[in-house]
Parts: C-alpha cells; sequence; structure tokens
C-alpha cells in the first residue's frame, strides 16, 4: 500500500506539473472558447488564463437567466476578456495594464446582482459577492473591508483544492481500487486479483464488508484545536501553533468494517489528501486571486451619508476611505501569506435611490472609471422574464407542483396579466423590479398550491380571468395606499 502511494505520487507529480497554472478555465460551460491565433502550446500550458470565453459568447450565457441591460452585459464581458488579454502581454507592460474597475447603478430588481451570480459561475475564477453594509471602519465594532480580500483567499482555496482533486481523480481511483483488493483477498495470486477487479468494476461486491484504517474523528480539545480563532493572525504563525497540537506521532488511526460503497468515497478522500501534500495549495490559490480574482460590493450607494455632513461615520464614509487602498491596490495580510489587490477585478453596484453616485467620495468615483446604468423593467420587460430564460418562474412553478402529480398550466394571457399587475403595483406602490413576480405568482397559485396535494392526477390551467380574481384585492390595496400618511 505505501509502495502503491509513493509510486501514484512520483507519477501525478511529473504529469501533472504543467497544469499547476491554470485558475481559469470555462470548457465545461460552453465548448471551445480559444481564438483562433494561439501562442505555441507550452506558453498556453504555462498561462495561468489559458481558456476564456470570448464576450459574445458572454454576453450569451448571460441572456440566457437575465432580460436585457444589453450595456451591462457587455461591460462584464469585456472586463472578463481583457484579464485574459493582459495574460498575453510581456512582462514588462503586463505589470503596467490594471483592471477598469465597474459601477453599475440602476433601481432595485433589474438584475444587477443577477449578473454578478451568473458571472461567478462563467469565471471559474476566484469570485466573491459582498453587501457593503457589513462592513464598518477600522477602529470600530465590526468587519473591515480588509476580510473582502481574507474570505476571497479562502475561496480560493478552495477552489484550487477542488481543481487539483479533479486532475489527480484518475489516479487515485486506480490506488483505491488495489487498497480495496487488497483488503479483500490481500496476497492473492494476479488471476485472483484480476477477478475480483472485474466483479468490483462490474457493482458486484458493493455490498462486500471490508476493514480499512482510517483517521480517529474523536480527540482532545488539544489535538482538535478547539477554541482557536485564526483569522487575524499573521502569515506563519498559525503553522507554528498547530505543531504544537499536533501529537508528535503523527494522527491517530482506528480501523472499521464497512460496505466497499461506504469505503470507497473514504478512502479516495484520504488518498487525494495524500497527494495534496505534494502540492502548494496556498501558493497557488493566492496567485489565482492576485491574477484573476473578482470581487462584487453591492449597495455601495448604502455608504452614501444622508445631507451635507462629511465626518466620521462607522458605516458610511469611513468604509469608502478604507475602500480607496484595497481597490486602488494595496498588500493584505491573511492566514496563508500576503495578497496584492493590483490586479483584483472590483465591480459595485447600487441603486441610488436617495443618492447620486457623485456623492460618493471623489477618490472612490476615480477608482471605478467604468460607469454602466441599467434600466428599469417594463410591462414587456417583466413578461419576457416570465417566459424567456431557461430556469423562469412560471417553469419553476409547474416542475414544482409536478412534484405532486399535478399538471400545472399557465394560458399567454395569464402571463401576460401577471406582468401587467406586477408592473402596475411597482408603479403605484413601490418599485422593487423583478423581486414584485414573486410576490404576484405567489398569490396566483397560493390556493392551488395548498390543494396540490390531494389533486395528484389532475390538471389545471391558469388562465387570465383565474389571475384577476386572485389579485384584484392586491391591486385595490395598492391604490389605497398611495393615500396613506
Amino acid at each position: 500500500e505505501m509502495h502503491l502511494s509513493k509510486q501514484l505520487r512520483l507519477i501525478s507529480r511529473s504529469s501533472l506539473t504543467s497544469q499547476r497554472g491554470k485558475y481559469f478555465c470555462t470548457e465545461k460551460i460552453i465548448g471551445s472558447a480559444i481564438p483562433n491565433t494561439q501562442p505555441p502550446v507550452e506558453e498556453v500550458e504555462r498561462s495561468p488564463l489559458s481558456i476564456a470565453l470570448k464576450p459574445r459568447e458572454v454576453v450569451e450565457q448571460l441572456n440566457k437567466f437575465i432580460v436585457g441591460q444589453p450595456e451591462a452585459k457587455r461591460a462584464v464581458a469585456i472586463a472578463l476578456r481583457n484579464r485574459w488579454r493582459r495574460h498575453r502581454l510581456a512582462d514588462d507592460l503586463k505589470n503596467e495594464v490594471i483592471p477598469k474597475n465597474i459601477l453599475m447603478i440602476g433601481p432595485t430588481g433589474c438584475g444587477k446582482t443577477e449578473i454578478a451570480r451568473r458571472i461567478a459561475k462563467l469565471s471559474q475564477a476566484p469570485f466573491i459577492k459582498v453587501e457593503a453594509t457589513k462592513f464598518t471602519e477600522v477602529g470600530f465594532h465590526g468587519k473591515d473591508v480588509d476580510h473582502i480580500i481574507r474570505d476571497l483567499v479562502e475561496v480560493s482555496i478552495n477552489m484550487t483544492r477542488k481543481r487539483i482533486k479533479e486532475e489527480i481523480k484518475q489516479n487515485v481511483s486506480s490506488v483505491v481500487e488495489d487498497r480495496i483488493l487488497d483488503a479483500l483477498v490481500g496476497t492473492a495470486d494476479e488471476a485472483t486479483r484480476n477477478s475480483f477487479r472485474e466483479q468490483m468494476r462490474k457493482g458486484e461486491l458493493e455490498s462486500q464488508v471490508i476493514d480499512i484504517e482510517m483517521p480517529l474523528k474523536s480527540g482532545t480539545p488539544a489535538e482538535k484545536g478547539a477554541g482557536l480563532s485564526v483569522d487575524n493572525f499573521p502569515a506563519g504563525a498559525v503553522t507554528e501553533i498547530f505543531k504544537l497540537y499536533t501529537p508528535r506521532n503523527g494522527k491517530k488511526t482506528e480501523r472499521k468494517k464497512l460496505p466497499i460503497q461506504d469505503a470507497r468515497p473514504i478512502l479516495e478522500e484520504l488518498e487525494s489528501e495524500k497527494l495534496l501534500e505534494d502540492y502548494d495549495v496556498q501558493k497557488e490559490a493566492i496567485a489565482s486571486v492576485e491574477e484573476s480574482g473578482i470581487v462584487f460590493i453591492d449597495e455601495i450607494d448604502k455608504l452614501v451619508s444622508s445631507g451635507d455632513y462629511r465626518g466620521a461615520d462607522a458605516s458610511s464614509e469611513g468604509v469608502q476611505r478604507d475602500l480607496l487602498p484595497l481597490i486602488e491596490g494595496s498588500t493584505i495580510n491573511t492566514k496563508y501569506g500576503n495578497v496584492n489587490t493590483d490586479f483584483i477585478l472590483f465591480i459595485a453596484s447600487g441603486a441610488f435611490h436617495a443618492s447620486k453616485p457623485s456623492d460618493l467620495l471623489a477618490e472612490l468615483q476615480g477608482r471605478l472609471p467604468i460607469r454602466v446604468t441599467l434600466k428599469g423593467l417594463t410591462q414587456e420587460d417583466l413578461y419576457r422574464i416570465l417566459t424567456e430564460p431557461v430556469t423562469n418562474l412560471i417553469r419553476q412553478q409547474i416542475e414544482m407542483l409536478k412534484s405532486e402529480g399535478v399538471e400545472l398550466s399557465f394560458t399567454d394571457e395569464a402571463i401576460r396579466e401577471i406582468a401587467r399587475v406586477s408592473f402596475m403595483t411597482n408603479k403605484s406602490v413601490e418599485n422593487i423590479g423583478a423581486r414584485r413576480l414573486h410576490t404576484v405568482i405567489e398569490r396566483v397559485i397560493e390556493e392551488i398550491s395548498f390543494n396540490a396535494a390531494d389533486q395528484a392526477g389532475q390538471k389545471v390551467e391558469v388562465t387570465g380571468d383565474y389571475v384577476r380574481g386572485r389579485v384584484s384585492d392586491l391591486l385595490l390595496s395598492s391604490d389605497l395606499r398611495r393615500y396613506i400618511l
């Protein structure tokens, strides 16, 4: 077993070294997106962003989930592509090209946050979305803005570990198969092992119980490092502290009898952790953050102080001042090492209902040079939101009730009536954008959903008249609220 594990480490170290620099890969999302003009293969292998979506392809992906807002989609797509372009530059010029940070301005519910969510899935780069209101100025109780980068590094650590585990998955499976065979037949001849191997691959031995060695879950608080908070420890200190808490004889193990189907994932995890020791995961993760990290700061308009007063404020202008060096480029201390923020892309968004973008600190405005205005949603936009996205709200309701055996359907008139009621309610009460659709749809299908468990096998059609009957009181109450002081 030890010989096989050592041999596997040597193989994986030599065969996967060239792939350690890949931090940005989207080939699983949309075919081949490599441009026609490529540098030699060796250079592509070394490039941290070896495969990237073209701007048009990014917009096409966003169009599957978000209706309208073409300017915002184009701005974000170009920013992502510029990350790829920068890594194709010569080293002396590469360090001079900084990301063009983006400020998205638009009413609530128009798609700002949804664009961030979809970009996180498309980019396959370290990405974090934060609410600006969660942070306070340095010196006040609460989180300071440096936690944004610390959390981003944690995301990158998990992504890097997951990526490496995918790369070594095939080799790990081979070693685990041999370990299971050792537990089944011991030192039997090759013919016997091959016979059991074939049965195991066919799934005929999944319920067979084997004896495996696994780490002990229980332990003293000292062995677990219980009660330690390491968020603000300087780099290197964490490793030294945990050396004191780790037993000198290594990890304690125990032998357990488990079916093969339960033992396999445990053994795969143990072997993967052994192989991860040959990789500098922390170094790769920090490099990934520095070169391709993306931070989305939502509700930045809430950092604007009301009135003309511009003094020290724990949760508004003070946070703006703290954001300045972070966005401009500074070095943040984390428990995994120092992180340089010079080349991290920052995307900020805000509704700016009670304020204007010009109310932000002038220095902060200068650090968000690209401004994109998102438009409010029309009645036609709300109808498109209900019908065009791949996972639209109408389809969600149909699939939810299908689980109860109820076949739900909506007429086109009903869908247009839902859009009309949502638009009118937004106009007369408070404009909350596409989120209003949730309110109206839930009101429409409330009775159907309540009785669905007792109506299995039935067909239910929602018509325009049914919608008007269900939401008439909603429109009435919205009209009255206009006159309430």
